[in-house]
């Protein structure tokens, strides 16, 4: 499934929330190599397949599984963030879920994604930011968040926007959801 507006790409990734504590939020770095945004940390996601037959939700289930080894059966999807533009480059229209993980392993594929790793869903709610990230010599306005070296910014930073705005809202049923589903 293509994006109806010309020359956009269809995407899906998974705002995947640890059941077991400290319920930390997966991420990827993606490897070197890639076409798309090499090197640059992500939420487990991508480009809509045939084979997903248009379903979003199938899209970010496969990559899920792809990138960093987690069968569906372990995936409860608990709720869909407004689809996010990407600005810039490529022109995605990635649409998040917000999912929690039950507990298992982890199994990186070491041609998409270079590295995984967490960071504690607290974390993210209290410190994400705004700020300006320098590409090449061009500063970007984007949501950040810097932890232990790394830094989310970009698509992923307005994603986590998305995220807080949905968890602080007290109209939407997104925060009691995944609050159900962790295990204290």
């Amino acid at each position: 499934m293509e994006s109806k507006r010309l020359g956009r790409r269809t995407a899906a990734v998974v705002f995947a929330i640890l059941a077991a504590r400290p319920h930390g939020v997966i991420f990827t770095e993606r490897a070197a190599h890639l076409r798309d945004h090499p090197g640059q940390i992500a939420l487990p996601g991508g480009s809509v397949d045939p084979a997903d037959g248009g379903d979003l939700r199938r899209t970010a289930l496969r990559e899920l599984r792809e990138e960093v080894g987690i069968a569906a059966e372990r995936v409860t999807i608990l709720g869909e963030l407004p689809m996010v533009q990407q600005r810039r480059a490529n022109n995605f229209d990635v649409t998040p879920f917000v999912a929690t993980v039950a507990p298992g392993p982890l199994t990186i594929d070491g041609s998409e994604t270079a590295a995984v790793f967490t960071i504690p869903l607290a974390v993210i709610i209290e410190e994400l930011t705004h700020g300006t990230v320098a590409v090449g010599e061009v500063s970007v306005e984007t949501y950040l968040l810097d932890y232990e070296s790394r830094r989310v910014w970009g698509l992923t930073g307005q994603i986590l926007r998305k995220f807080i705005e949905a968890w602080n809202d007290p109209v939407n049923p997104l925060r009691a959801a995944v609050e159900a589903t962790l295990i204290a």
